[in-house]
């Protein structure tokens, strides 16, 4: 018995034990052959955010999917969606316990954490893969903005095809302008908004003209001609039109002066009182009658989409021209995580989100028949007979999210024009001459957390009119500057000149 235990513990140990390649690294469960296809199928798991319950249907759609993905490049995919709230530290657990991940959304936000999670080497340099099994990737993004989400000369994610640019402007609930003569699309100047503000504020005096477009957000947040370089603590003024240099914005005459007429604006009685401690989304807002209209961020389509979302017809009007900024760019991406078991596999599933029709829309819309049916109008759907917003198993709503969102089917009701024209929306925009630059705060991380501090305690007081910037404004920038802004400044212009010298 003894010498059968050692037989079969040797016999285990030369079948499966070492899992090496020819170079002496380990191995890849279901590496690839010489001819770029995998030896055994692969099995990924999609990791992505949702900002709602998971489907009912998610099953049956993930089954559908796999039909599709095992005869196009022999994988079989398994959803993972985690809710907003919980993705952060899920997401964080799962990378550091090496989970099994294969491909996770992340973005250059807080909530994503895009370089940390480089830093700390948990995602994949994606540059050679791209080049392997990348290409429709690479086609559909375009070399600018793939390389917007570049960390030390190299890829590790590639956004998603949307909006990738950004203007700034006005929405206001369309039977108000109708009602009181209000035209929306001449209000394209600080001037003309105030104009609006004082009619709504005189014709409403109960309803506050204009707030926030979102909790936690200021009115200046959307009229600012700025490239944040990510944090805003160093800008670069016009979006880098004039040069690269990197100054405090909240030093500067323009921002004393903005300050000063949003303060105006407040205390007029234009701006939601509590703007500054205010916690409920602004479809709340404009359902309670508590705001008119809102300062937001503008893309095509804008209108019809915030129509559906606060319950009632919007109108907009442009204060700022688009332009194109890494945090435009790179606040929705795809990565490959490090602990990924087919690397391969996982850029030829991410490379079909981005090129196949197919795949793109049943992870938009979910099956055919089931969830939605096609109309008569080319590439335009409506609900399946007897399904609706409120009882379809799948209806998840975040087309800008899985890949490439111009091969989406747009739904009935909406412009079926909209992707073409985001498509030059993004190609129009004015591109900042950071486009690309990504700030490592590494080195200067104490004072980038005292930095952070004494903004959460000033700024959406001073943004939303709520404090007076005659008094406020000097305690800010000196709290700023014992906090060690001018360090982390001085270390974010050393980088982009760095980063300009070598582009």
């Amino acid at each position: 018995m003894i010498s059968l235990v050692l037989i079969l513990g040797l016999v285990l140990s030369a079948c499966g034990g070492s899992n090496t390649g020819s170079n002496g690294e380990a191995g890849t469960a279901g590496a690839t052959n010489s001819g770029g296809k995998t030896d055994a199928a692969a099995e990924l798991t999609v990791a992505y955010v949702t900002f709602g319950n998971t489907p009912t249907d998610l099953q049956a759609v993930q089954d559908e999917l796999n039909k599709l993905t095992k005869e196009k490049i022999n994988a079989t995919v398994k959803l993972l969606p985690i809710g907003i709230g919980a993705w952060n530290q899920q997401m964080n657990l799962m990378l550091t316990s090496n989970e099994k991940l294969d491909l996770i959304v992340t973005g250059s936000s807080a909530t994503f954490g895009y370089a940390p999670q480089v830093a700390k080497g948990q995602l994949l340099p994606l540059d050679d893969l791209l080049e392997q099994h990348g290409q429709g990737i690479k086609s559909a993004v375009g070399e600018d903005f793939i390389k917007a989400s570049s960390i030390g000369g190299k890829i590790y994610a590639v956004p998603s095809i949307r909006d990738l640019a950004v203007n700034y402007g006005v929405l206001i609930r369309k039977d108000l302008a109708d009602k009181y003569g209000i035209d929306a699309a001449k209000i394209n100047s600080l001037d003309a908004l105030e104009g609006m503000m004082k009619t709504l504020k005189e014709k409403e005096p109960n309803m506050a003209a204009i707030s926030p477009g979102a909790a936690g957000q200021s009115i200046a947040d959307y009229l600012l001609k700025l490239d944040k370089l990510g944090d805003g603590f160093g800008v670069l003024i016009n979006n880098g039109q004039d040069d690269l240099k990197v100054v405090n914005y909240f030093e500067t005459p323009e921002y004393a002066e903005l300050l000063k007429r949003i303060r105006g604006w407040y205390q007029a009685g234009y701006i939601l009182k509590d703007a500054a401690t205010n916690k409920e989304g602004i479809a709340d807002l404009i359902k309670a009658g508590r705001t008119a209209a809102y300062v937001a961020n503008l893309k095509p389509g804008i209108e019809m989409q915030e129509s559906r979302i606060v319950g009632t017809p919007i109108v907009k009007g442009e204060i700022t021209a688009p332009v194109s900024k890494t945090e435009t760019v790179t606040n929705i991406m795809w990565g490959i995580p490090r602990n990924a078991t087919n690397p391969e596999a996982s850029m030829k599933f991410l490379n079909l989100m981005y090129s196949d029709k197919d795949v793109i829309n049943m992870m938009d819309w979910g099956i055919e028949g089931k969830h939605y049916v096609k109309t008569d109008q080319e590439n335009v759907i409506k609900y399946a007979d007897g399904v609706d917003a409120n009882n379809s198993g799948y209806n998840p709503n975040t087309g800008w999210l899985f890949g490439n969102q111009f091969m989406s089917y747009s739904f009935e009701g909406d412009n079926p024009n909209i992707w073409k024209e985001t498509d030059e929306f993004n190609k129009n925009a004015t591109k900042s001459k950071a486009l690309g630059f990504t700030f490592d705060s590494a080195s200067v991380k104490t004072e980038f957390a005292s930095v952070t501090n004494v903004l959460n305690q000033y700024k959406l007081g001073l943004e939303t009119g709520t404090l007076d910037p005659e008094k406020a404004l000097p305690d800010f920038i000196s709290k700023l500057k014992a906090a060690g802004i001018d360090k982390i400044i001085a270390e974010k212009q050393k980088q982009l000149d760095a980063w300009a010298a070598a582009k």
